[in-house]
């Protein structure tokens, strides 16, 4: 018997969010089985997705989503979306008087639109040279979901996006909800007038016609749930979407306490027409978005591959069995997407799941509510080899990547992780040795999975309380999703002994072995330092008077350094856990 399911409500808020959302989605979508036959799998999909139907009476499974974006910033994708389409209602208005027709033309659509498009219509079949899902991408009028999934089973085709992503519409493969999508019409995605740029804008909108329409969508998700744990909030948070983050889980904190609020902040590598004043306005909304986010949420969790949150960041991440490119929103939002793709199991399971308000708890021990993510993209795990094989072949260092622009602590103090494996499907968790032979390590002579990672993990952090998860079930990759993909990697993710002959095509990745860590500890102390530092060294009113012009306050401004820096002191070499005074940190300073 399944467990029960906890509900979650998703909340996107900004373009480079949607980057993220959109990738996220569509791997959990191509996970999705209708099939009755197919065993239950280990990620309970009800947890983020809801049942519907379409005006035809379709079986429709569409994600518990809130989005909101900018004007201009949906191009091809329609607002209220085409599940259920109002255009064909025959009781149109009439006008007998003369009319005068404006046609513009739409914005063209890249193949992997236009092949979607045609699944819609029918216009492919079986023997078509596409590749999607068991997700049901149907309108009113469209054939049945065990029909549409025998076809689309069968069909494959790969594409090649990277010119012709401009929006994160552009590579969405599924259907939306009518009452998903918010654009804000205030501000403009494209153009340098009306931009969203300042936290006080963001801030400002949280009102009048916004908040209603927040308001009522919130409503309609959460009164159909029957378990709600949380909400799960991914926020662009060095734009104008960071004062409308910061108000939105406040409102969240305030109308539904006792839930998990998960903050995930998220910034692009680089932005387009950047100058140095507006990268100065995005080091002011990361200062403010984290403290705000940070005291509204279970936790805060910074996302990005950038090498900084300055205005002079190091390189960015780089993944030894990834080529990607960081300057692509399209790329670096892919990789963001996978590492939360684990990140977020702990909540999603079927069976053992853990609420969010215990995954917080874990880790915001004395009020430190800001986190860092780190992960390994994908885990470096031979084919056919075992998890003690791939873990001691980087015992010397741990796996993962900072994904929260945090170096590993040096020492080994942690207050708190939790680490998750995900993808190891058809490998072995434990050592095959024949019996009498001696174990190469110490890993090779545990007897599971979950010991044989947690001896590795305490290795480098032997005093920090651990929590981890392993699921077997990989993350699956299917088109649109980029192939930048190291050769050295075999369909399934793993690493192969041999690379390919030279000339010779590798297999598209179809799914990858992904390890993620959250952790509290010192690392955060000169992540936060140097926001606060960054922050400080200028007069805001001399340099950028134009971003206090709404908002906030030159007084709200100075308490919210205050408050970052006492935040930033939470993190520094305590080793009893216990959050010290504001005079026993006066006396240091």
């Amino acid at each position: 018997m399944s467990s029960i399911c906890r509900e979650v409500v998703t909340l996107q808020l900004g373009h480079y969010s949607n980057f993220v959302g959109t990738h996220w989605w569509n791997l959990q979508d191509a996970s999705l089985s209708y099939d009755p036959e197919t065993p239950l799998g280990e990620i309970q999909s009800d947890v983020v997705f809801r049942e519907g139907q379409t005006l035809g009476g379709h079986v429709t499974y569409t994600p518990r989503l809130i989005a909101m974006d900018l004007k201009g910033s949906l191009r091809t994708l329609r607002q209220e979306g085409s599940l259920y389409d109002a255009s064909k209602d025959p009781s149109a208005v009439t006008w007998d008087g003369s009319l005068m027709m404006h046609k513009e033309s739409p914005p063209a659509k890249n193949s992997f639109l236009e092949d979607l498009d045609k699944l819609d219509k029918g216009e492919i079949l079986a023997e078509a040279d596409f590749l999607s899902s068991s997700q049901p991408r149907c309108s009113a009028d469209s054939v049945s979901v065990d029909t549409v999934n025998s076809r689309l089973d069968r069909i494959q085709k790969g594409y090649r996006l990277e010119g012709s992503v401009k929006v994160w519409s552009d590579f969405l493969r599924i259907h939306l909800h009518p009452r998903t999508i918010s654009v804000i019409h205030q501000y403009n995605h494209d153009g340098e007038a009306h931009r969203l740029e300042a936290f006080g804008q963001g801030e400002a909108l949280l009102q009048g016609s916004v908040l209603e329409d927040l308001e009522d969508k919130l409503h309609f998700f959460i009164e159909e749930c029957d378990y709600l744990q949380g909400f799960q909030v991914l926020c662009d948070f060095a734009d104008g979407f960071a004062g409308l983050g910061s108000k939105v889980t406040e409102m969240l904190q305030d109308c539904y306490g006792g839930r998990g609020i998960l903050t995930w902040g998220l910034a692009p590598v680089s932005h387009p027409n950047s100058t140095p004043m507006k990268d100065l306005y995005r080091l002011l909304n990361c200062t403010l978005g984290t403290v705000s986010m940070a005291s509204h949420s279970s936790f805060f969790c910074p996302l990005t591959l950038r090498g900084g949150l300055g205005r002079r960041p190091s390189s960015p991440v780089a993944f030894p069995h990834l080529n990607y490119d960081p300057s692509l929103w399209y790329h670096s939002s892919s990789v963001l997407a996978l590492a939360l793709d684990a990140l977020t199991v702990p909540y999603r399971l079927r069976n053992n799941s853990v609420p969010m308000w215990q995954v917080a708890d874990a880790l915001t021990m004395s009020g430190r509510k800001v986190v860092a993510a780190y992960g390994a993209v994908p885990f470096p795990m031979m084919h056919g080899g075992s998890l003690p094989d791939a873990l001691s072949a980087c015992a010397d260092s741990l796996p993962w990547k900072p994904l929260s622009t945090c170096s590993e602590p040096g020492d080994g103090r942690c207050y708190g992780q939790w680490a998750t494996l995900k993808g190891f499907e058809g490998q072995r968790m434990i050592s095959s040795l024949a019996p009498g032979t001696q174990p190469p390590t110490p890993l090779h002579s545990l007897y599971s999975g979950e010991d044989v990672l947690a001896s590795y993990i305490r290795s480098f952090y032997p005093t920090a309380p651990l929590a981890l998860q392993l699921v077997s079930t990989p993350s699956k990759l299917t088109p649109p999703f980029p192939q930048m993909f190291s050769q050295s990697l075999c369909a399934q993710g793993f690493l192969e002994s041999q690379s390919p002959p030279p000339g010779s095509l590798a297999p598209a990745v179809s799914s990858v072995p992904v390890m993620t860590s959250l952790q509290s500890g010192p690392a955060l102390d000169p992540w936060l330092s140097e926001l606060h530092r960054g922050a400080s060294s200028f007069d805001i009113r001399r340099v950028a008077p134009s971003f206090l012009s709404q908002g906030p306050e030159m007084a709200d401004y100075q308490e919210a350094l205050e408050q970052l820096r006492l935040l930033a002191r939470c993190y520094r070499d305590d080793s009893s856990g216990v959050m010290r005074s504001s005079s026993e940190e006066d006396d240091d300073d």
